[in-house]
């Protein structure tokens, strides 16, 4: 009888243990879970074309995340551009309630910066420094976006010349609801030099509204921003944006 007994006793401890350590799992997925975000999107507009992007965060603390993202450049316009990649990290601050403040740097892959496409297709193709600002309020929605793509690498053939380009957009709406927003849209892309540029040159001036639907409580979002181009010799814009937060 001990001998069964003390068995017994055994398999309750070992199974309580177990039990134990199923739920400090669990708890532990679910903090996991909580701290790690990620977020995918296809966009398509007039200039880069078709371009897959991909985003995500960990949490260290509730206002400090660790950041990631990358875009597949080379899947629209860009494949001439050496299959155009960017893959970048930082960290993203919560400077307020609903506002964030995301300073990151990218890295480049292609020939767009090192050789204005005539030259071969390289990792350090360029960096891109870049701070993104991004305001979610219960009615109000904004973001600001600032990049310098900037060649780190000279490929360019003797009669060509690397690129540098300034690209930055602003947007600001109204959340009707969490399902439905509408604001207005700003982007700009600056040729802002090169090896051989001597003054810097607008490629695109954008202006106009956008409306956007996403699930409410996050999930499936779409967006589609559309307007003027104030560049001269330029007509219209689009810009059209679907993809899902984990």
């Amino acid at each position: 009888m001990k001998n069964r007994f003390t068995l017994k006793s055994a398999m309750r401890v070992t199974f309580l243990a177990a039990l134990c350590a199923l739920s400090s799992i669990t708890e532990t997925l679910a903090q996991e879970e909580k701290q790690f975000n990620f977020s995918v999107a296809l966009n398509s507009d007039q200039f880069f074309g078709f371009y897959p992007t991909f985003q995500g965060s960990y949490g260290f603390s509730e206002k400090t995340q660790f950041t990631f993202y990358g875009i597949h450049w080379g899947g629209g316009t860009a494949a001439a551009w050496g299959n155009w990649t960017e893959f970048g990290i930082g960290a993203n601050f919560q400077a307020a309630e609903g506002l964030s403040i995301n300073p990151q740097l990218g890295v480049l892959s292609g020939n767009l910066l090192s050789s204005g496409t005539r030259g071969p297709a390289i990792f350090g193709d360029g960096i891109v420094p870049n701070l993104t600002v991004n305001l979610l309020k219960e009615k109000i929605e904004g973001q600001f976006y600032y990049g310098y793509y900037a060649p780190i690498r000279d490929k360019a053939p003797s009669n060509g010349t690397t690129l540098a380009y300034t690209h930055y957009w602003l947007n600001l709406g109204f959340r009707a609801s969490e399902f439905f927003s509408i604001g207005a849209h700003y982007e700009q892309l600056i040729n802002s030099g090169g090896s051989n540029v001597e003054t810097s040159t607008d490629v695109y001036q954008w202006l106009g509204p956008y409306v956007q639907f996403a699930k409410p409580g996050g999930g499936p979002f779409a967006r589609f921003s559309f307007g003027t181009d104030l560049v001269e010799g330029n007509d219209s814009f689009f810009k059209l944006t679907t993809g899902f937060s984990f």
